[in-house]
């Protein structure tokens, strides 16, 4: 079989994180029985790198996600996502605005990147920033090749190092990572959110799924199970 065509197959049943590969041998189950793999709304493939990092990627760039505490936050209306965001080669040099960021809760909404004026004015930010620092997933899944670390500065605390900007400029050399912040109307609730990237000429959406406390827990006994499976598939 075509290894693209794997690849294909292989994300579609891995990004819900709730089925393998092996659909038939790795059903769902307890709370999670169910649960179908999301659909993106534009042209993808997706995956996933971790228990709670995702990736998808076209033709015109990557974009990795971390969001642990996204889900440690239920309830909370702050979206602390770790994002990391690049460019596949040979690809336009391309200047990514904050507008170019959205959130997609599980009701449909789309949420707006928060502005720096916002984020200074959110004192809740500051213990969650400070929880976040002993919350961490590894993001660095870039596409193998000359990448040259590049920060994303869309946020800068008051007494912090650095300025914030309301842009990053991306290349195919450049592995840009930082925190992207969402102020989501009603709180974190369960279900299944989109991050949404807008290139140049096309959107990658990078799904992640919000599971409730049982949901979770049932995860994390089935994550060694699609875990091996995956590395059973591509070693």
């Amino acid at each position: 079989m075509n290894k693209r065509i794997i690849v294909s197959i292989f994300a579609v049943l891995l990004v819900s994180a709730v089925a393998g590969p092996l659909a038939a041998q790795m059903e769902p189950k307890g709370s999670l029985q169910g649960m179908q793999a999301p659909k993106a709304d534009v042209p993808q493939l997706m995956t996933l790198q971790g228990e709670f990092v995702r990736m998808a990627y076209n033709n015109e760039g990557y974009a990795v996600l971390g969001y642990r505490m996204v889900q440690d936050e239920l309830g909370n209306p702050w979206v602390l996502l770790n994002v990391g965001i690049t460019l596949r080669e040979g690809v336009k040099d391309y200047t990514m605005k904050r507008e170019n960021l959205t959130l997609k809760t599980p009701d449909g909404k789309i949420v707006p990147l928060m502005t720096q004026n916002e984020y200074m004015k959110a004192d809740a930010i500051r213990p969650l920033n400070q929880r976040a620092k002993v919350v961490k997933d590894s993001i660095n899944y870039f596409p193998a090749g000359p990448g040259r670390p590049c920060a994303m500065r869309f946020f800068a605390d008051l007494n912090g190092p650095g300025l914030a900007y309301d842009t990053v400029d991306l290349s195919d050399t450049r592995d840009c990572m930082g925190r992207l912040y969402f102020n989501v109307p009603g709180g974190i609730q369960p279900g299944q959110y989109w991050l949404n990237v807008q290139f140049a000429a096309s959107m990658i959406q990078v799904p992640f799924r919000v599971f409730t406390k049982e949901q979770e827990k049932d995860f994390r006994k089935q994550w060694e199970d699609l875990k091996k499976a995956h590395d059973e598939m591509f070693k």
